[in-house]
């Protein structure tokens, strides 16, 4: 604490210098005044230049010792040219940056230090789109706090997560970083990862700025593929793509991301309406926006900037306050602002909205509270860590099909073959974007079926085949271990690049190779359940149809094996929900629970409705489905006042009963329709879940209630409304299979 005093009397002798030479009377130490006070001291004595340094953001490098400032980096921050850096962390390393800028730039700023903490630090969970669907938002809150607890000890202040983007094509990569196409659960998921990352306090040592990203509809893009144009209505926007931003800012969320896309013609880096006009003055949002990764240089491709200035120009004036590795705010504006192309006060804005970040994290108080080397080594990857990730994993997976209760597997069988290639590969469980997760932290399934079954059954390995690829070389040896085991395990999926940014694909199928091994595999009629990897819908119609289990896994994290031991073996009920549609094939797609009735409903009899021709217009598994070990059964929905007046709620009850023979744990899922409206409205919509653990025979009566916002619509002007008439009330265990009622609003 001695060397920090020492250094806080510097630190303020230097701002203290600069105001004497402007014959100002602000105090010498910016923690002494309030957040305004400080913003205004500082901004007053800034350079053009050193505002436009606040809003640049430099990439960090790799090397030996970790990651690193870049080549000049040091002499950048000195100039007061760099405001936050990207993808450098570590304890020591951000606290002699940290003290490069504070004690030997000219006004001592404290630097942030960023980074994509997007599942997990060094401690892997689950990726996102699993985490999704737990349904659980107290273990996907915590999953986030961990993670704010392990990135702040090393350095970070701020993470470009969560990932909020509705998504509702699955050949688009990125669909592994959200919760999905339900704009009811992307929003509670939204707040659940922002107060985690946040905390209850932002100047607390271990919380993190979260970002909520890609501002906005990046989710649908066309073709599902990665960067291009999204073409949405008004209508859809606000309805479908806007709902988690907005609940992401009601929770407090510090910052936001724009997208790469372009909505309505007008790329979202420079959409002054979206971001000035809707986020900031209508929702109020006081936060810091910060660009993707080069994307306001970007806005010359896009073909709305003709030079790199024109780019930046049209950034600020969008309200885009920092500017991601390309440099283009700091090499390309200060010449626009003196020459009047651009307000300084534009830039004057978006320097204090950084400034603001900073002082709200406490680093203007102290500049080192996130660089703490003892922090560093307690806080990670702890066994508590560790066992929240196995946890959050368990409550991850999804029961997809489970003929003849082939699942749980006995733990008293002779001999199990686990096959496949993602058997026993520690990289792939980790999943993209691990952030500082190791694959040699990793439980590997092999390595947990192992370690679950002990020396008394002899557990079998074979690869049988790569993830891709057209080599089957390996099949005879997986027929082989096959037939002499009494139950095999396949281990099937995507590989992790697969999944995530630029990673889209045209097919939802598992790659030829592994079918080809799963067809050899079952033809030994050994009794087989396939475990399923990666992070999107996959179109499994052939394991639907031969294999009696199938469990998707998604990409679990650093606990996967021991969680999928846990399940597999029956230590622990599957209990997750799918947060996505899983279609028939790629050719359904766009396909979503919560879709228009349209005029013409599909009907088999009749022809002329909408459906296909060589394939069922219904999904392979809906959206909510998920099987456990156990059956519950629903009964008695009903709401208490089936009349109430437009601004009034309603209260919803229904029971539900453990029918099986084992504990079990069911995501009970509330949905509503408003039957008739002055605009389409779609089938059903996902209003509540609640988690609910029951013991063989028990019951238990949950209770909703629907306040008025569940009901409304937007009207003519997208503004909500609750209309009279009839709504319809679900219940039930999944989007598809729902108890029903109605209750009725009625006008003023």
């Amino acid at each position: 604490m001695k060397a920090w005093r020492a250094g806080r009397v510097l630190f303020g002798l230097v701002l203290l210098l600069p105001a004497l030479a402007l014959g100002q009377a602000a105090a010498s130490d910016p923690a002494s005044g309030d957040e305004g006070a400080v913003v205004e001291s500082l901004l007053a004595r800034m350079t053009l230049e050193e505002k436009l340094g606040q809003l640049t953001q430099s990439r960090g490098r790799g090397s030996d010792t970790g990651p690193r400032v870049p080549e000049g980096g040091e002499a950048q921050i000195r100039a007061g040219q760099i405001g936050s850096f990207l993808g450098v962390y570590g304890a020591d390393y951000s606290r002699q940056m940290q003290q490069v800028a504070v004690e030997e730039s000219r006004l001592g700023i404290p630097l942030l230090f960023a980074h994509d903490v997007i599942h997990g630090f060094r401690t892997t969970f689950p990726v996102p789109l699993a985490e999704a669907a737990s349904f659980d938002l107290e273990a996907v809150e915590n999953a986030a706090r961990i993670a704010a607890v392990e990135a702040t000890a090393h350095g970070l202040h701020w993470t470009f997560a969560p990932m909020v983007d509705i998504a509702r094509d699955p050949r688009w990569g990125r669909i592994v970083e959200g919760a999905g196409e339900d704009p009811y659960l992307g929003s509670r998921m939204a707040e659940a990862r922002v107060r985690g990352f946040q905390g209850t306090d932002l100047t607390a040592p271990d919380t993190l700025l979260a970002t909520a990203k890609h501002f906005v509809a990046y989710g649908g893009a066309e073709g599902g593929r990665d960067y291009n144009t999204v073409d949405v209505s008004e209508r859809t926007l606000h309805e479908v793509y806007l709902p988690p931003f907005k609940a992401a800012v009601a929770a407090g969320v510090q910052s936001i991301m724009p997208a790469f896309n372009e909505v309505a013609g007008v790329p979202m880096h420079a959409h002054r309406p979206l971001i000035e006009t809707l986020l900031r003055e209508q929702w109020g949002f006081d936060g810091v926006l910060v660009s993707d990764y080069n994307a306001v240089q970007e806005l010359m491709q896009h073909g709305v900037a003709a030079t790199r200035t024109d780019a930046a120009i049209l950034g600020l004036e969008a309200g885009v306050d920092i500017d991601m590795v390309s440099g283009i705010y700091l090499e390309d504006v200060a010449e626009a602002v003196r020459d009047g192309r651009l307000d300084e006060a534009l830039v004057d804005a978006s320097v204090r909205r950084v400034l603001r970040a900073k002082y709200r994290l406490g680093l203007f108080d102290d500049p080192y509270r996130y660089s703490d080397p003892a922090r560093e080594a307690a806080m990670t990857l702890t066994p508590a860590h560790r066992e929240a990730a196995r946890e959050l994993a368990r409550k991850s997976f999804v029961l997809l099909k489970n003929d003849g209760d082939t699942l749980p597997l006995s733990k008293r069988l002779r001999t199990v073959a686990v096959i496949g290639p993602l058997a026993d590969d520690r990289r792939q469980m980790l999943g993209n974007w691990a952030a500082a997760g190791r694959p040699e932290d990793a439980v590997t399934p092999l390595d947990g079926i192992r370690a679950a079954l002990g020396p008394d059954v002899r557990v079998l390995h074979a690869q049988g085949a790569e993830i891709d690829g057209d080599d089957v070389s390996g099949l005879d040896e997986a027929v082989r271990i096959a037939r002499q085991a009494d139950a095999v395990i396949l281990m099937l999926g995507e590989d992790q690049e697969m999944s995530a940014e630029a990673n889209n694909r045209t097919t939802l199928d598992l790659p030829d190779v592994q079918e080809e091994l799963a067809q050899a595999v079952q033809a030994t009629g050994k009794p087989v359940v396939a475990v399923l990897f990666g992070g999107r819908p996959l179109s499994v119609n052939w394991l639907h149809d031969n294999v009696p289990s199938i469990l998707m896994a998604w990409f679990p994290g650093v606990e996967a094996g021991n969680a999928l031991a846990d399940v597999l073996f029956g230590d622990h009920a599957p209990s997750g929900k799918l947060p996505v549609t899983f279609p028939r094939n790629v050719g359904q797609v766009p396909i979503h629970y919560n879709h228009k009735n349209t005029g013409r409903p599909p009907d088999a009899e009749d022809k002329y409705t909408s459906k296909y021709l060589d394939v069922h217009w219904t999904p392979l598994y809906p959206f909510g489905h998920g099987l456990t070990y156990t059956r519950f059964r629903y009964d008695d929905l009903r709401v208490k006042t089936p009349r109430i007046g437009r601004g009034e709620a309603v209260d919803v009850e229904v029971t539900v009963t453990n029918a099986g023979g084992r504990a079990g744990d069911e995501v009970v899922q509330l949905y509503l329709r408003d039957d008739v409206a002055s605009f389409t409205r779609p089938v059903k919509e996902l209003r509540g879940f609640q988690r609910v653990t029951l013991q063989p025979g028990e019951s238990r009566t949950l209770r909703f209630r629907l306040e008025p916002e569940a009901m409304a619509l937007l009207d003519a002007d997208l503004r909500p409304v609750v209309e009279p008439g009839t709504f319809t009330v679900f219940a039930g265990g999944s989007s598809a299979e729902t108890s029903e009622t109605t209750f009725e609003v009625v006008a003023d």
